[in-house]
């Protein structure tokens, strides 16, 4: 059996009884750092009895067969990640679907989650929602994502590196709007945990004031597209796209943005831009 098994991504108080006892009792336990899962096991009181390999970005790919057979031949395998549920922007996808393929049962042990407490604590929305992951590094993607993002009703839920946390911000508030509602979510659970409010123009100046930068784990979470019943006719999407292309963009791009923008079928605004 494959056991993705949640790790606390703050206190180890909040651990499950369930997870140290399968830590002491599972045959294989694959860390995503081990050193992490050896600390977590102390504070646990636990004693991992059976072999502990690592199973990161960097090996995970590699590592999955060994793994697989490993459950093929009858052993338990337990995954943990470094905080919260494995394969969520974590390792775990590929060993689950190689598990999967291998008619091995997969299960799990349910516990904290970054994406559920941050959404909890925001005060937006919370009946329906996505989740968003990491957005793309480089500007000109994350622009595009972002674009893409600009008619979503649901409230969106996103993981951001403290370094890069104002610059997201920055982009967020550029595409969709610096008066969308979101919440900056710092170091949940932890000592320091720290949640900022406001509009995404806000958190932008939020960010920019922290003098040692915006530190620690960081989840971003925003606001839905707000109700828009507008129609636009042909004519309107048209000067929209040609206005897009006058800032510079090619039109397909401009035909991306002015769908997201205004939450009309694409193939309605490519039909507008070539009448």
């Amino acid at each position: 059996m494959l056991i993705l098994a949640a790790t606390p991504i703050g206190q180890a108080a909040d651990a499950s009884r369930r997870l140290a006892e399968v830590l002491a009792s599972a045959d294989v336990v694959a860390a995503e750092d081990t050193r992490r899962l050896k600390r977590l096991a102390a504070e646990l009181g636990v004693e991992v009895g059976g072999r502990i390999v690592s199973y990161f970005e960097g090996n995970e790919e590699r590592r999955t067969p060994e793994l697989a057979a490993m459950l093929v031949e009858g052993q338990t395998v337990v995954l943990v990640t470094d905080a919260g549920m494995p394969s969520v922007s974590d390792p775990g996808y590929r060993l689950v679907v190689a598990a999967i393929e291998a008619d091995v049962a997969v299960t799990a042990i349910p516990g904290p989650s970054a994406v559920l407490t941050a959404l909890a604590v925001s005060g937006l929305p919370v009946d329906r929602f996505c989740f968003e992951g990491f957005l793309p590094r480089k500007s000109g993607e994350r622009m595009r994502a972002l674009t893409e993002l600009v008619a979503e009703r649901r409230t969106m839920v996103f993981f951001e590196s403290p370094h890069r946390t104002e610059v997201s911000l920055r982009a967020m508030a550029e595409v969709l709007g610096e008066d969308r509602s979101a919440a900056v979510c710092r170091e949940l659970t932890k000592t320091y945990e720290e949640v900022a409010r406001g509009g995404l123009g806000e958190l932008v100046e939020w960010a920019a004031g922290q003098e040692q930068g915006v530190r620690g784990e960081v989840t971003i979470v925003v606001g839905g597209a707000p109700s828009d019943s507008r129609t636009y006719a042909p004519e309107d999407l048209r000067e929209l796209v040609a206005a897009r292309q006058s800032d510079g963009l090619s039109r397909k791009d401009a035909i991306e943005q002015v769908a997201g923008e205004t939450g009309t079928r694409r193939k309605d605004v490519y039909d507008a831009a070539h009448s």
